[in-house]
């Protein structure tokens, strides 16, 4: 707990923490009590969310404990979407976006999401990632870039500030200084960049420059260690990167926020209490917490680490109090610009248009007759892969399903790599829930980054070994290989590219 004897430290610390709770309907009384006592933000995860309406609820009511309160999410759309966690995100993902190339149809899909936000009352979007996926093998990254290019990432994610910010929500550029060169998962592990400071300025940076220039109001930092700036610590706790880098040579004076604090990377080698105080000490100014670690007992132990650290001298006072100054002073720009904005109408369908535009179809240059569209209902064969835990493991995805809804003949079957991978009887498997179904009849295989996963492109192959006329929906990274005797291309496992894709299987397109 924290001493009663400190109030006024209690009330810094308080004001730099950004907790995830449970509870739908109602916060819990804790977490009420601590927004009186001058928490500054809450984060908003799945497990918060039913629908718009409800959400809208929630905030109003903890707004009621404090009206400046920050109320934040994780919506980037596409694969990480939290708004839409059970339903499947009705927009597409960022490259989807970059594929399409379109900055117009960018800005708009991000004021979609933005009005939508804005009506249930999310004030901050840990959205959009910045980052250039210039590494095809990174486990957490992929498909929530706009690309591998950094003059593609930067004029998208300038774009999509702008439109998200112009619906009311701050957006907040992720994942400083850029996740995309990396082969870790920073849940599970310590992430590093390399490569010299020139060639990091030349690739990595460039889109959160343009997201300053943008207006950005939020940076989110990475799990990650990069040797060029900073041998030592990882970037959300290292002066170097945040001090010198973003806000020396980078000019950005907003709100610095970590990345989620509780994750191995960082939490491994230095305790979750310890590397809140780094960060802080580091140059961040408000620290995100509460995916995996929502317990009441978590933020006491947080703010009682700061106030420590404040009087054993580990935490400058003043530092504290300059990360407290800049949450109040971003909670004041989010209020007025909320305020500003109207509430949302009715959403439109940009969502489902961008999906369809980001398709990419490619036919196997053998003079075969194409078999789009379909002249019958398929056999639908998904190759599921266990997710990253930024993703929600239980958001719907895929092909069958929109496809069913057109051709109510279509069968299907999931298979993951528990399933299949290193046993026995994989080829009796294959042969008994994707073949045999699809005997006489259109297969239809689904993969998501199947060069990312050996056991998926290594069923791919024996599928197509036997059926070479077989389709292939790739709904992650694309290899740039044409599989099959149709190889389409979605870039985004979102249920507005499912839809987008089984129109065109059914000829509706």
């Amino acid at each position: 707990m924290v001493s009663s004897s400190h109030p006024k430290l209690e009330q810094l610390a308080n004001s730099v923490l950004q907790p995830g709770f449970v509870g739908v309907t109602e916060a819990p009384d804790w977490l009420r009590r601590r927004i009186a006592d001058g928490l500054g933000a809450v984060v908003l995860f799945g497990r918060n969310i039913v629908e718009p309406g409800q959400v809208a609820a929630l905030t109003a009511s903890l707004r009621a404990e404090n009206p400046d309160l920050i109320v934040a999410i994780d919506e980037e759309a596409g694969d990480v979407t939290r708004m839409e966690a059970w339903t499947g995100a009705s927009r597409p993902g960022n490259l989807a976006l970059g594929a399409v190339d379109d900055v117009d149809l960018t800005e708009s899909v991000a004021h979609d999401i933005g009005r939508e936000l804005h009506a249930a009352g999310v004030s901050l979007n840990y959205a959009p990632s910045a980052d250039v996926n210039s590494n095809p093998l990174n486990p957490v990254i992929g498909v929530r870039s706009f690309g591998a290019r950094s003059d593609v990432v930067s004029r998208h994610t300038a774009a999509w500030i702008r439109g998200l910010q112009a619906a009311g929500v701050a957006a907040c550029a992720k994942h400083f200084p850029g996740h995309g060169d990396t082969s870790v998962d920073p849940h599970f592990g310590l992430p590093q960049v390399r490569g010299t400071a020139a060639e990091i300025a030349r690739t990595a940076l460039p889109p959160f420059i343009a997201a300053t220039e943008a207006g950005v109001r939020a940076i989110m930092t990475a799990h990650l260690v990069v040797p060029a700036y900073d041998p030592g610590l990882p970037a959300t706790l290292s002066p170097r990167i945040l001090n010198d880098l973003l806000r020396g040579e980078l000019g950005f004076d907003g709100m610095v926020v970590t990345d989620g604090i509780e994750m191995g990377a960082v939490t491994d080698r230095y305790g979750i209490d310890g590397a809140t105080v780094r960060a802080l000490a580091g140059g961040v100014d408000a620290v995100c917490v509460g995916g995996d670690s929502a317990e009441q007992s978590t933020v006491e132990l947080l703010a009682g680490a700061l106030v420590k650290a404040v009087l054993d001298g580990r935490l400058p006072e003043e530092r504290l109090t300059e990360a407290s100054g800049r949450v109040r002073a971003f909670a004041a720009w989010s209020g007025e610009r909320s305020r500003a904005v109207a509430r949302a109408g009715d959403r439109s369908d940009i969502g489902l248009v961008a999906a369809r535009r980001a398709v990419r179809v490619h036919r196997r240059a053998d003079g075969s007759e194409s078999p789009l569209p379909l002249a019958a209902a398929p056999h639908v064969v998904e190759l599921s892969p266990v997710m990253n835990p930024a993703v929600d493991g239980g958001t719907p995805w895929g092909v069958a399903d929109p496809l069913r809804d057109l051709r109510p003949d279509t069968t299907s079957v999931r298979l993951t790599q528990s399933e299949l991978d290193g046993h026995d009887g994989t080829e009796e498997v294959l042969d008994r829930a994707a073949l045999a179904p699809a005997d006489g009849r259109a297969l239809v295989v689904v993969v998501r980054d199947a060069a990312r996963h050996r056991w998926m492109s290594d069923t791919l192959a024996r599928l197509l070994r036997t059926r070479p006329d077989a389709l292939v929906v790739e709904m992650g990274v694309p290899t740039g290989a044409t599989l099959g005797a149709v190889h389409m291309i979605t870039h985004g496992a979102t249920r507005a590219s499912g839809i987008a894709v089984a129109e065109m299987l059914a000829g509706r397109a």
